[in-house]
Order: C-alpha cells, then sequence, then structure tokens
C-alpha cells in the first residue's frame, strides 16, 4: 500500500481548495443553506465544466475521466472542509457507483454521461420510514406490468431527493431485491422536502404510486452491487468527515492564537493545548482510516474494502463529532451562536454520523464480516 499522494493528487487538493474557497465560503455555505434548492447551479456546472469533479472517477467510455477512487477522496476531503452545499456526495458516491457496480452496460452508457458533464444530478433511494440501511430494510415493491416496471411505496431520507433528476430505487420484486431507475417527471411520483438538522445537505421523501421505472441489470441481484456501492459511499464520506474535522481544528487553533484571557493568549493555557493537540491526535487516526479505505477501493480487493468501509464510517464519524463539539468548547460562548460557523460544522457531524447508519450499525457490520 502506498502511503503517499501522487504529485498530480497534490495538484488537484491544490486546485479543488483554491475553487471551494471562491465558491463555498461561509457566506455562500448560509446562502444555499437557506435556499429552497440547496446548491447553485451555475457552481455545479463548472465543478463538471471546469474541473471534471462529477466525472472524475467514471471510465473514459461513460463520459469520465477514469482517475481512481484516492482521487475522488482528495475532492470528498476538501468538499467536507470546505462544507460544500451541493449534490456531489449524492451524485458521485451514490448514484454514480451504484450505476458503476450493476450489470447493465446499456444503462451505463445511457446514465452515466450526463451525470460526468453534470447535466445530471442523481441519487440512491434505498432507506425507508425505518431508516435502515440493511437489506430487510427495502419494502417497497416493484411490479412487471405489460408496460413496464411499476413502483409502489415510500422511500425516505433520500440525499438531495428533491432535486435529483434521475432517482435510482432500491425495491423488492419476486425475485429479491432490483434496483430501478426514475425519472424526476415520472407520474405517480411525489416529492417532499424533510426538514433536516443540517440544512447544508438536504433529504426527501419520495411517493411512489404505480410509478413507471426501468429496471436495471438482472431482476433480484441488486443487493450485492448496493452493498458494494455503500461501502464506496461510507469511505468517501469518511474521507469528506476528515476534511471537515480538520477545518473545525484549524479554527480552533486560530481562535486560541488571538482569543486573549488574563493577559494571555487562551492557546498558551494547558488545558486549551491538550484538547487542540487531542483533536489534533484523533484527526490523524481519522484521517489514516479514510486513507485505507480509499487505497483498498483503489486496489479492488472485496474484502478489504469492506472491512475498511465499516471501519472508517465507526472511527471517522465519532472523530469528526467530536471535534466538531470540542472546536465550540474552545470558542467559548460565541461557538455556541447561530452568527458562529462552528454550528455548521457540529449539524453536519451530526448529520454525516447517521447519514449511512449509526456507528454502531456499522461495528454491526464490521463484526459480521470479522466473523465475531
Amino acid at each position: 500500500m502506498d502511503l503517499t499522494f501522487s504529485e498530480e493528487q497534490d495538484e488537484l487538493r491544490k486546485v479543488v481548495r483554491s475553487f471551494l474557497a471562491k465558491y463555498s465560503g461561509e457566506a455562500d455555505v448560509r446562502r444555499l443553506a437557506a435556499d429552497p434548492r440547496g446548491h447553485d447551479l451555475t457552481v455545479w456546472q463548472r465543478m463538471a465544466g471546469e474541473l471534471g469533479l462529477q466525472g472524475l472517477a467514471v471510465p473514459e467510455e461513460y463520459g469520465g475521466s477514469g482517475f481512481g477512487y484516492v482521487d475522488l477522496g482528495v475532492v470528498f476531503e476538501e468538499a467536507g472542509r470546505a462544507l460544500l452545499c451541493a449534490p456531489y456526495f449524492a451524485t458521485v458516491a451514490l448514484a454514480a457507483e451504484a450505476l458503476l457496480r450493476c450489470d447493465d452496460e446499456q444503462a451505463r452508457h445511457d446514465l452515466l454521461p450526463g451525470i460526468a458533464a453534470g447535466g445530471t444530478v442523481a441519487t440512491l433511494a434505498l432507506t425507508e420510514a425505518a431508516g435502515r440501511w440493511d437489506e430487510p430494510g427495502i419494502r417497497l415493491t416493484a411490479r412487471e406490468t405489460a408496460a413496464g416496471w411499476r413502483l409502489t411505496g415510500v422511500k425516505t431520507y433520500v440525499p438531495d431527493g428533491q432535486v435529483a433528476d434521475l432517482l435510482l430505487v432500491a425495491a423488492r420484486t419476486p425475485a429479491g431485491i432490483s434496483l430501478l431507475a426514475v425519472d424526476a417527471g415520472a407520474p405517480g411520483l411525489v416529492r417532499t422536502s424533510l426538514p433536516t438538522l443540517d440544512q447544508t445537505r438536504r433529504q426527501a421523501r419520495l411517493d411512489f404510486t404505480d410509478t413507471p421505472a426501468r429496471l436495471l441489470g438482472t431482476e433480484g441481484t441488486a443487493w450485492p452491487v448496493l452493498e458494494r456501492a455503500l461501502a464506496t459511499a461510507a469511505v468517501l464520506l469518511a474521507a469528506e468527515q476528515v476534511g471537515g474535522a480538520a477545518a473545525a481544528l484549524d479554527a480552533a487553533v486560530e481562535y486560541a492564537g488571538i482569543r486573549v484571557q488574563y493577559g494571555r493568549p487562551i492557546g498558551s493555557f494547558q488545558g486549551i493545548k491538550h484538547k487542540c493537540a487531542d483533536m489534533l491526535v484523533e484527526i490523524e487516526s481519522a484521517r489514516s482510516a479514510a486513507y485505507a479505505g480509499l487505497w483498498a477501493l483503489d486496489a479492488g480487493d472485496e474484502r478489504e474494502t469492506a472491512l475498511a468501509a465499516a471501519l472508517a464510517q465507526v472511527h471517522c464519524s465519532e472523530v469528526f463529532t467530536r471535534v466538531a463539539g470540542d472546536n465550540i468548547q474552545v470558542h467559548g460562548g460565541i461557538g455556541f451562536t447561530w452568527e458562529h460557523p462552528a454550528h455548521l460544522y457540529f449539524k453536519r457531524a451530526k448529520s454525516s454520523e447517521i447519514l449511512l447508519g449509526t456507528p454502531a450499525y456499522h461495528r454491526e457490520l464490521l463484526a459480521a464480516r470479522l466473523g465475531i
């Protein structure tokens, strides 16, 4: 395992960080958090057209650039640092990954170029009322008719489901779990935005009533595809969480250097020194867990990826939440106010902690995959 980044990857990080500093500053985050759409369409298109971020890890034959998961992880880490308000996770980490893993070459040729070009916002609709990310939690049904496949049921907590042009829906069919594609304008589909703790990442409820859909791959074979896609998404979310935690630490250290109490910067007090040092140690440990997952993805090791994904989600979720909370503590009273960005990171940390299942759920996954 190569534990260093290439010059190209370091340059990618610089370019993405510079772009996000310009288009995802605190004022932009607050503006888009209050916007019903939740993201800036012009910025989204520039992400695709100028930087190629949506198609970075999409193979060239489907309109992408064909880079690896380590490269993609760099982008997610920087997106987390900047609290990017865009359907990037839903489109790239969930939907595009599910398409790449499903056994449907025609669907990849039909759907991935739009994603890579930035013209299609996509998401994966898997969870239902129970909020479960496992196979038994999928209850929505799909049936085949003379006119094609039809969906009936409800999906909820769907990331960016209110703005997605393409919905990939996990459904239960007579043969088992299947994956189906639904256009946003399909009849019988009602989308409702949900109130969320973290307004920088939107969620929606999707109601399907005899809604036409396109079967992707072979009926009843989708769960292994979804399981693999979710492992990839877990690693990419871990990278995003590391970026957010690093930004929170930077903010805490900066404030500790300028806030004066009793004639001294508070950063000179032992209690603040120890807290910041502990935050750094935890972040570096979380970064190692996330990077191990990225390298496992690029190596194509299915078992190692499954283990690394569960481990990364357990550790990075909890570290981001602790560090975001400690950042508030270092700032003191001002850190508790809505006017301060510390609360934006704390909300993102809490929502990310359960986005793909709680740390307890991923501990269970890790134990099961280790045979414990």
